[in-house]
């Protein structure tokens, strides 16, 4: 099982949650899912990335929770999610479908956000019968469908063979991280994060990242290294907006202009200035507006009893 990481002080330290079970995936994976928020509020469900966990969240959440019941997962062999043999986008899309199955009642629907491989899980979902049953609106955030290792720009190299086939190697290291050091957060910095990130934000990204089993994070390069959800993005037909940093070096802002241009059913682009891939962190006011947006748009506002 994953090692628990994230920091335990300020906005990025997870808040507790108002209760926790266990999701049984299709092929028997165990996923740890955690509930904030009222039970009767609108539904909110977050699917974080790579190397990342539901601590990813934690300003989402917090600020989420005041209004909407907020729902979080860690993906398998992530956070306290233990590791399942099954390494693939399919593995992705059944785990999502039996968190929504497990977490929402009978009938009701939910705005779903991913982050990274979240949202690759969400384009992987999209053409399940339960993904369009309950899912009212959708957010990808500093993800991409495809040519993951061709576009990163992590290696400071000219595109090419060359520049695809080193960064593939350093994405999917058998190397361990280690300990978090000033020096494995500079390194951290600059491939995921703005130059303009705050130290506080390199920390939470980091605690949250180094936690990551070295196991975990290289099976699920590999499974990055060869994705293709083209034809999947095409399957995404619930009102889905976009998000992505312009400084972003591991799926860059080409990403999110090409899923918002293909997207059946777009309903914005967001271009940060100035952030890189941890947008969660890195802008989260930004980003939690916009998951507030969507679920005002396209959830039914909770009907409150008048006071005799």
């Amino acid at each position: 099982m994953s090692r628990i990481g994230h920091v335990t002080s300020g906005p990025y330290a997870p808040p507790v949650a108002r209760r926790e079970f266990v999701a049984v995936s299709a092929d028997g994976a165990q996923l740890h899912v955690e509930v904030h928020g009222d039970e009767g509020a609108p539904a909110v469900v977050l699917a974080h990335g790579w190397t990342c966990s539901t601590a990813f969240w934690a300003a989402q959440i917090r600020e989420l929770a005041k209004d909407h019941r907020v729902i979080a997962y860690d993906q398998r062999g992530h956070g306290r999610s233990p590791a399942a043999w099954e390494h693939s986008t399919t593995a992705l899309a059944d785990d999502l479908v039996a968190v929504l199955a497990a977490a929402l009642a009978p009938g009701e629907r939910a705005v779903v956000a991913g982050h990274s491989m979240g949202g690759m899980t969400v384009m992987a979902a999209a053409a399940r019968p339960e993904f369009a049953e309950r899912v009212a609106a959708a957010l990808l955030c500093s993800t991409g469908s495809a040519r993951l290792v061709a576009e990163a720009r992590v290696l400071p190299l000219r595109a090419g063979r060359a520049r695809t086939r080193i960064t593939g190697a350093v994405l999917g290291s058998r190397a361990p991280l280690g300990p978090v050091t000033p020096v494995a957060k500079k390194v951290l910095k600059y491939a995921t994060m703005g130059a303009g990130s705050a130290p506080d934000k390199v920390e939470a990204c980091a605690r949250i990242v180094h936690a990551c089993p070295t196991a975990v994070r290289r099976a699920w390069s590999q499974v990055l290294a060869g994705l293709d959800l083209d034809a999947d993005v095409a399957r995404l037909t619930v009102p889905t907006a976009v998000i992505g940093g312009k400084d972003d070096r591991l799926t860059p802002v080409v990403h999110a202009r090409g899923l918002a241009a293909a997207l059946p059913n777009c309903v914005g682009l967001t271009e940060l200035t100035g952030m890189g891939h941890m947008t969660p962190i890195e802008a989260p006011e930004a980003v939690t507006d916009a998951v507030r947006e969507l679920a005002s748009l396209y959830l039914p506002a909770v009907k409150k009893e008048k006071t005799p």
